[in-house]
């Protein structure tokens, strides 16, 4: 069962990539074991030829999952993820939807990579009206290679969307990579539901490839590189839900490599935080 966390730290979570190629059920368990109370899951590939996993309601594979979070006292937070690019039709996305609903999921992730700004809004409504109707949110994460970059055009495309159950996911890397500030975070705090905690070092990656890179195999363990995240946790004021991504790339089993992300995670939380 998932261990207690310290008196200072609120319920974290930690997202899938941090150990894709464990199956969600698997998942679940080294998670709960390593500390975490929360999980994030994958449903739907972030990219051509990602891992991710189909977990259809009512089928056998989604019972074990709940059967196993009910046993190791964790809960799946949000489910990944959702490219809204020129291709995107809301209505194909509902059987993930419908799955990630079924498995107790808060909240879908999605990135925002459609050059014509009016049907990246319209996108966004229509998941977030598809969404809504089976009790989830939806979090706009900026990514530096796509469309919706910054922390800003994120906060600018929910609040265009107009969509009540549409909110931003601030992820360490891609916020202070592509220039976000805390002053800037504090004024609209309202809009953040999802942090999601991870550390880098050295200069920032300039080419989509180099940006790429860093984000799905360059990262560190929370508080081993140089990001303010104490600082950015308190700009959330403790508003957002926690979270931690970080790719397991070495060869450490993925037991260890959950239980160092929880451990140096926790250890952010403090009276000085």
């Amino acid at each position: 069962m998932a261990a207690a966390t310290s008196k200072s730290a609120p319920p974290i979570g930690v997202a899938h990539f941090s150990s894709i190629l464990l199956p969600p059920a698997e998942f679940a368990k080294a998670a709960a074991r390593a500390g975490f109370s929360r999980i994030g899951l994958r449903l739907h590939p972030a990219f051509p030829g990602a891992p991710y996993y189909e977990l259809p309601a009512g089928g056998s594979a989604a019972g074990e999952l709940k059967s196993v979070l009910a046993g190791e006292g964790v809960e799946v937070f949000d489910i990944e993820f959702f490219v809204i690019d020129p291709s995107f039709e809301a209505s194909l996305m509902e059987a993930t939807v419908a799955a990630a609903a079924n498995i107790g999921a808060r909240r879908l992730s999605v990135c925002g990579d459609d050059p014509d700004q009016s049907r990246l809004v319209s996108n966004l409504s229509d998941l977030c009206r598809l969404a809504d109707r089976y009790g989830l949110a939806v979090d706009v994460e900026n990514m530096g290679w796509r469309v919706t970059r910054t922390f800003q055009d994120s906060v600018s495309l929910v609040k265009a969307s107009g969509a009540r159950n549409a909110g931003a996911l601030v992820d360490g890397v891609h916020f202070f990579r592509n220039g976000g500030k805390l002053a800037s975070l504090r004024t609209e705090t309202l809009w953040v539901k999802h942090v999601q905690l991870c550390d880098v070092a050295g200069p920032a990656p300039v080419t989509p490839e180099e940006m790429i890179a860093e984000a799905r195999g360059g990262r560190f363990a929370p508080g081993e590189g140089e990001l303010p995240l104490k600082e950015l946790i308190a700009a959330v004021d403790g508003c957002a839900a926690i979270s931690v991504e970080v790719p397991l790339t070495g060869a450490a089993p993925p037991e260890v490599h959950l239980k160092n992300l929880y451990d140096k995670a926790e250890g952010l939380f403090g009276p000085d935080c």
